[in-house]
């Protein structure tokens, strides 16, 4: 896998409100996979702001507790997900890294960036119990549920790879950036494993991606590597005192899980309705393969909403609409997209 230039994500309202002529207050953004719907912040002392952020505060243990990890778990608190994916090639010497592809794009692009050999792994290869394409691997990055398309790997599936990895000196590397809410998903409770990287954010569950916050958890060598590859001070006071705040809200978490697996629901359903049955995807986002995908993506632009388009194989990604008046701008929206989707 060659290194090319930075890879595209969703967003990138200022670009789409340039191309197609429609002012930034009319857009309807679901490129993103965010939670519409964030967690509401509080206020922030003067203080935290003014303070150099305290690294024994207690944010590490108020995410193993929320993560259900043990004892033995190391925490790194990260600047979000992406710090983590950009620091972790440089701990390692030339390694041969799998990916998943489709997946998302980051991880092998710093990993090839950092000189590793990039191998991209299609769901057909992975599937079944034949594993020998493990033993080519030093690295393997796995995204669970895996962004774009929602696919889960078992945890315990998940476990026999990191063992099998770890005989040889390898790393098994998981992205749960939209485990939130998934039961039983999560390898938070086997962290401190030999070998286990597992990353966790605030950004799509919680919908704070602006905050950039999140933590490694981990074996006490991997985490003390990075903490150094990181340096002091990575989270900022303000995102420490949010995210622990955050994470502590159970009941919240509670309610938003079940609103998203209702509302991720009924994008499946007026996606069907509208003749696109076949989308897959997590609480946050529904993918769906389509030969006409970017003639999709664009009749939705023309009329003010923005969604993901991925050409390999020709996709969308849509994320969850907020308030009713939104899911009625994308009903109207695909209502008139009849004579694409149909072809």
């Amino acid at each position: 896998m060659k290194v090319s230039g930075q890879p595209e994500h969703g967003g990138r309202l200022n670009a789409a409100a340039e191309r197609w002529g429609i002012p930034l207050g009319q857009w309807l953004d679901l490129s993103t996979g965010i939670n519409p719907f964030a967690w509401p912040l509080p206020d922030v002392p003067a203080e935290v702001w003014q303070r150099l952020p305290e690294p024994d505060d207690g944010l590490e243990q108020t995410v193993l507790a929320w993560a259900g990890a043990p004892d033995v778990a190391s925490c790194v608190p990260v600047p979000g997900s992406q710090a983590a994916i950009m620091a972790l090639p440089g701990l390692r010497g030339p390694s041969r890294v799998g990916v998943p592809a489709p997946g998302y794009l980051e991880h092998g692009h710093w990993w090839a960036r950092a000189g590793h050999q990039v191998m991209g792994l299609s769901p057909q290869q992975v599937a079944g119990g034949y594993e020998r394409w493990l033993d080519d691997l030093d690295v393997l990055v796995w995204i669970n549920p895996n962004n774009p398309d929602g696919h889960t790997v078992p945890p315990e599936r998940l476990i026999g790879w990191c063992k099998r990895l770890h005989e040889r000196g390898g790393w098994l590397v998981v992205d749960e950036a939209f485990a939130d809410g998934c039961d039983q998903i999560s390898l938070a409770p086997f962290a401190g494993m030999p070998g286990l990287v597992v990353m966790r954010s605030l950004g799509k569950f919680f919908g704070l991606a602006g905050l950039r916050a999140g933590a490694v958890l981990t074996d006490d060598r991997i985490a003390q590597a990075l903490a150094e590859a990181l340096g002091p001070w990575p989270l900022s006071g303000p995102a420490r005192y949010v995210m622990a705040r955050a994470l502590a809200d159970e009941e919240w978490q509670s309610s938003t899980a079940q609103r998203l697996r209702a509302n991720s629901a009924r994008l499946h359903r007026l996606l069907a309705h509208h003749g696109l049955a076949d989308s897959s995807g997590t609480l946050l986002f529904r993918y769906l393969p389509h030969p006409d995908a970017r003639s999709i993506a664009d009749g939705l632009a023309s009329q003010g909403i923005l969604v993901r388009y991925f050409d390999s194989p020709p996709a969308l990604r849509l994320g969850l609409p907020g308030h009713e008046a939104q899911w009625q701008k994308l009903e109207r929206a695909l209502s008139g997209l009849s004579n694409v989707i149909d072809q």
